[in-house]
């Protein structure tokens, strides 16, 4: 009996923690299906003009890409598109999941944003990208970064 009360009150305080609202201001389930090139990035052609874009957890860089089972891959795809402001060769290193919202493009109902840490050489200090790959958005390349030629 003390099992099953106790299972039952984890059971509620995990669920609290997912709101049932999302607070992502960015998710388009019209966007355009994600493009793989040749050497396995994706395409990307637009530059966002927007200083959240990627930055704040409201407004991250969703990367929904058919499939959630192999989130790292499409975050690699992404990532490795990328370079510093003048081109530079970025390096990333994932720091933590946060943020849960309500998804329905996962089996537990609620999605997780992933935090990353990208570095190159004469920056001043690292940069912080939230990544989402449950839902569908726009991609495009966060202020300040550029592709990679």
């Amino acid at each position: 009996m003390k099992k099953t009360a106790f299972f039952i009150a984890i059971l509620i305080l995990t669920a609290s923690c997912v709101s049932t609202r999302s607070t992502l201001k960015n998710v388009d389930d019209n966007a355009p299906d994600l493009i793989l090139k040749k050497d396995n990035t994706f395409a990307i052609t637009l530059f966002s003009k927007d200083k959240k874009y990627g930055y704040d957890p409201d407004y991250p860089v969703n990367i929904f890409y058919q499939n959630t089972r192999d989130e790292a891959l499409n975050e690699n795809r992404f990532l490795n598109a990328l370079a510093g402001p003048n081109g530079e060769k970025i390096t990333y290193t994932r720091l933590e999941t946060c943020c849960p919202f309500p998804s329905k493009r996962s089996d537990m109902g609620a999605g997780f944003l992933n935090v990353y840490e990208l570095k190159w050489e004469g920056q001043k200090k690292p940069v912080t990208l939230y990544l989402n790959v449950y839902e569908k958005g726009i991609l495009m390349v966060p202020m300040g970064l550029r592709l990679k030629q």
